[in-house]
């Protein structure tokens, strides 16, 4: 069943990259007492995940936290060292988006937001989605469809704050 609006984050160890390795990192500490943009993507270093949506949440960043967001994540179902790459790729600081490995996607299927993608040779990983998180409860929430990228854009986020 698919995660909605009112629905509480689940408690889940994730995974980002620091200067001394991986490190885990709860739900329950991310979302907390904070307002979070999360979105997440079917793959670091691909095509769309890289040319507008990082970047749209990269440039928009000041403008979310004028909005109230306390911070921004990006999920997606790789391990750490591929999320800490990417975002050294892309300029991204850990001050402006936690970068954040599902690396085996369990809390991408306990959201109820796996994507099939063994067709494309990428076995499952996350749909592309964005939400706004209000401590710990499920805010705004805008699943893309079928390939898209128009919902799940930090500029439809921010038109929702």
């Amino acid at each position: 069943m698919t995660i909605q609006i009112g629905d509480r984050i689940p408690s889940a160890t994730l995974n980002t990259m620091t200067p001394d390795g991986p490190r885990p990192v709860t739900t329950d500490d991310l979302f907390k007492g904070k307002t979070v943009a999360l979105f997440a993507v079917p793959g670091a270093f691909t095509p769309t995940c890289s040319a507008q949506h990082l970047p749209g949440f990269k440039d928009n960043r000041q403008v979310l936290a004028d909005k109230g967001v306390d911070t921004v994540a990006c999920l997606s179902v790789n391990d750490a060292f591929v999320m800490g790459a990417w975002a050294d790729s892309q300029g991204v600081g850990s001050d402006d988006i936690v970068m954040l490995a599902d690396g085996n996607g369990d809390f991408t299927r306990e959201v109820g937001l796996a994507l099939d993608a063994k067709g494309f040779g990428m076995g499952e990983r996350s749909q592309r989605y964005s939400m706004l998180v209000k401590d710990g409860v499920v805010d705004q929430l805008n699943i893309e469809q079928g390939g898209e990228f128009k919902v799940s854009s930090a500029e439809h986020l921010l038109a929702q704050i």
